[in-house]
């Protein structure tokens, strides 16, 4: 699959995403259906219905390819997967369900167990992301399209960065000293990795937590601006892991933070 091939699939799909979106809204202020999933976690039907038109998409445009969805069984089980779509309906549930504006829409394109391309929507603030390669990942916000990155900021400024929760632990902390990360803001959702690609912020910490699906869209991402993405060792991030399960994580705007 070439660059040309991919930038085709993804740009067919932002209309679906923003549908997608407005139909996410829609639904939230009918009032959403909810329950608790066997792993503790809550869903919504916003959540089921918003699966169903981005995987009848992606089933549209790429056929041959499996996905796997946070919200079904489909292919969850299949072994040594290669070349496939890692999608996470809504993110951040707990924000969509409680009228809150940081919940996305996500799915990642995942090339030889390497995030090649993603999108990532938060209808709540009108913010498209996308991209399809190095240097090709993009924000349409209000008709305007920006071409992401964020690796040439200036290292002047200080280095801020987000946090999925407002208690640091002992061994984020120690990474936060490492960098002199001097600030940090509590966000949920997969927008953390598109406000660092869009330089808003320098940067992400996370232990081991989470699945694939919550991450593959924004690796893409923000990888595609320019952006740094490890486990705490410096190794490289892969999918298709037992499970599907994500290692630990530091996300840098720049190596040079």
């Amino acid at each position: 699959m070439n660059e040309v091939n991919l930038k085709d699939i993804i740009e067919k799909q932002i209309d679906t995403f923003i549908y997608a979106g407005k139909i996410a809204i829609e639904l939230r202020n009918k009032g959403l259906a909810k329950e608790i999933k066997s792993d503790g976690t809550p869903v919504s039907n916003g959540d089921l219905e918003i699966n169903k038109i981005i995987t009848n998409k992606l089933l549209e445009l790429t056929p041959d390819l499996p996905i796997v969805s946070e919200e079904t069984s489909h292919n969850k089980s299949t072994k040594d997967l290669t070349n496939f779509w890692l999608v996470d309906p809504i993110d951040g549930t707990y924000d969509y369900i409680n009228n809150l504006d940081e919940f996305t829409i996500n799915a990642g394109l995942i090339l030889n167990k390497k995030p090649a391309a993603g999108l990532i929507y938060a209808p709540a603030k009108k913010r498209m992301f996308y991209s399809y390669g190095k240097n090709k990942a993009y924000e349409l916000t209000d008709g305007k399209l920006i071409n992401l990155n964020c690796s040439n900021i200036s290292k002047e400024r200080p280095i801020k960065f987000v946090s999925y929760s407002s208690k640091i632990k002992p061994e984020i902390e120690n990474i936060y000293k490492d960098i002199g990360v001097t600030d940090f803001v509590r966000m949920k959702s997969s927008l953390k990795f598109c406000v660092i690609a869009s330089g808003e912020f320098d940067g992400y910490v996370a232990e081991a937590r989470a699945c694939e699906w919550d991450i593959a869209a924004g690796h893409a991402i923000l990888q595609s601006a320019g952006g740094i993405i490890t486990d705490f060792n410096g190794n490289e991030i892969l999918y298709g892991k037992k499970n599907f399960k994500n290692p630990s994580l530091i996300l840098k705007r720049s190596k040079n933070l």
